[in-house]
Formats: structure tokens, C-alpha cells, sequence
């Protein structure tokens, strides 16, 4: 099969268009043609080798964990699905990606993909919602009439984070930059602050939750932003002993994939309750410049790459 493979860490030009062998499936599995995949920060991080230490790969190696496709063939303990499927899925980090023709995923970490969205938009949902819905309400236990900061909010994570405390009635502040100011109000943010004009920790205070995608500069301004008893959530580590200071909680996490999780985001995504934000198409064999454009930073919603 075509696929694109990295031989070692490195940069963009680590990432090879080239032939690689189809994946075979264990008794749980699913073998899905891969219609499109989504572009996430940890391809490109992984990628580089940001996170050997704690995902150490094995070269060569696909990256790419969002996916979207048909059912092609499944193991013997698999009867939820059947070949011609449509089906999506976050799968396992630490096994080959979706950068290729064909992608080998256990059978607990795939749903059926939304009817109202064609399939190549379904590959920007599973990692960035699934994300999302974690944070706010497995980690953060966000309810409704509670405040909420959520920075990056036109960003993937970021955009479907603003649709989902929209859904609860929960109270919503944002971040963004300027030239997307409308289109995070458009998905229900209460009230938008640009980053790049006015500075979010001069007029945001008593928050009952901070949802951090960014890091850095950023969380330590949001330390003040919550009442005490409050919680900041990040997807990108969380200085716990800077918590305890603030009388505040601090998680930080990882998502992992659920089918079940999934497929109550695709009845949502079919009720127009959530939207799918795409910035940007890609072929395969254009990968490259898929990954320079996520590492700008400054995509709303997501990037795709279509096989």
C-alpha cells in the first residue's frame, strides 16, 4: 500500500511517500480503507521526537491517529461491524497511523461515522472532540451555569470545547486571535478576548473553570483567573504545585479513544448540535505541507489529508 513513513525523528523532511506493507488484523480488530485522516500537534511532535521518552517508536514508523474510512475486513470477534462500513476512530498511538491506504484499529476504539457528513469530514472529529468532551466533563466535570475560560477556542480541541460547554449552559469566555473573533462567538462563546489586543488576566476573575490548550505564558496568567476551589484542566501538563498555591485543582491528560464516546459525538454531530470545522484539505502526498501548516499554529479547527 502507499503510505508515508518516518525512518527516524526529525523534520519535515523525515516524512517518505513511499510503499509499505498492509496491515494484518489480531481477532478484535478492524481493517479500514482510509478515506481521510486528520493532522493533530502530536503527529508533528512525535514526528520530531518531542515524546520518545514516554512514546518511544518504532521505525519505520506511519503517523497519524485520526481516521476516518470504509470497513474493509474484520477479526473473527468482531459482529458490530461489517465490511462496506463507514466508520471513524482515534486509535492507538504506539501502533502504525492512518497516513496510509489501510489502518489495522481494535474494534473498542471505532464508531460508525456520522450520516449527515461526507467521510473525509469525519476524520476531523474523533481525537479533538473526543479531547474535548474528556476535559470538560470526565476531567473537569463541567455542569451547567458554571463559568468556563477556554484558551485556543478556534483551534480543533479548542473549537469543539466551546460547542460542548454551549450544549451544557455553561458560561463561556474565550480566547482567540483577531481574525477569529466572530466565528468562536459563532459556536457560543458568551464573550471572545483577543489575545493580541488586550490580555485576558487584566478582566477575567472567579472562574469556575479554565480549559488550557496552550500552556506556557498562558497558564500561569490563568492561575488568577479562577475562584478559589475552581479547576484548570490542560491538555499540555499542568503545574500542580502552582495549584496549590491558588487553592485551585490542576489535571492534565491524554485521551484515550472510546467507541462508545464516539459514537454519542456523532449523534450529536447528526442532530447539528456540533459542527466540523476543516481548514484546509491535503492529498497524501502532500503531507509536508499539511504538517508546516499545523505547525504555524494558528489553524481553525482542523487540517485534513485525503488518500
Amino acid at each position: 500500500m502507499k503510505a508515508v513513513r518516518i525512518h527516524h525523528y526529525g523534520g519535515i523532511d523525515a516524512l517518505k511517500y513511499e510503499e509499505a506493507p498492509k496491515p494484518e488484523i489480531g481477532p478484535d480488530e478492524i481493517l479500514i480503507k482510509v478515506v481521510a485522516a486528520g493532522i493533530n500537534p502530536i503527529d508533528w511532535k512525535m514526528r520530531e521526537g518531542y515524546m520518545k521518552e514516554t512514546s518511544k517508536l518504532h521505525f519505520p514508523f506511519i503517523l497519524g491517529w485520526d481516521v476516518s474510512g470504509i470497513v474493509e475486513d474484520t477479526g473473527v470477534l468482531v459482529s458490530q461491524f461489517a465490511k462496506g462500513d463507514r466508520v471513524y476512530s482515534r486509535s492507538d498511538t504506539s501502533r502504525n497511523g492512518a497516513y496510509a491506504e489501510y489502518i489495522a484499529v481494535r474494534a473498542s476504539e471505532v464508531a460508525f461515522v456520522p450520516d449527515s457528513i461526507p467521510l473525509n469530514f469525519a476524520a476531523a472529529i474523533p481525537l479533538a472532540a473526543q479531547t474535548a468532551w474528556a476535559g470538560l466533563f470526565e476531567q473537569g466535570n463541567l455542569r451547567k451555569g458554571q463559568s468556563i475560560l477556554i484558551h485556543g477556542a478556534s483551534g480543533g480541541v479548542g473549537s469543539f470545547a466551546v460547542q460542548f460547554a454551549k450544549l451544557v449552559q455553561a458560561h463561556i469566555i474565550a480566547t482567540t486571535s483577531t481574525k477569529n473573533v466572530d466565528f468562536v462567538k459563532s459556536l457560543g462563546a458568551n464573550e471572545v478576548i483577543d489575545y493580541t489586543k488586550e490580555d485576558f488576566s487584566n478582566k477575567v476573575k472567579n472562574m469556575d473553570f479554565v480549559f488550557d490548550t496552550i500552556g506556557k505564558e498562558t497558564q500561569k496568567k490563568s492561575w488568577g483567573a479562577l475562584k478559589k476551589g475552581g479547576v484548570l484542566v490542560s491538555t499540555v501538563g499542568a503545574d500542580t504545585k502552582e495549584a496549590e498555591l491558588h487553592n485551585v485543582t490542576a489535571k492534565s491528560f491524554m485521551v484515550n479513544s472510546n467507541g462508545a464516546r464516539l459514537q454519542e459525538i456523532s449523534g450529536l454531530v447528526d442532530d447539528n448540535k456540533i459542527k466540523v470545522i476543516i481548514e484546509k484539505e491535503f492529498p497524501l502526498a502532500e503531507v509536508k505541507e499539511a504538517h508546516k501548516l499545523s505547525q504555524e499554529g494558528h489553524v481553525r479547527g482542523k487540517i485534513i489529508l485525503n488518500m
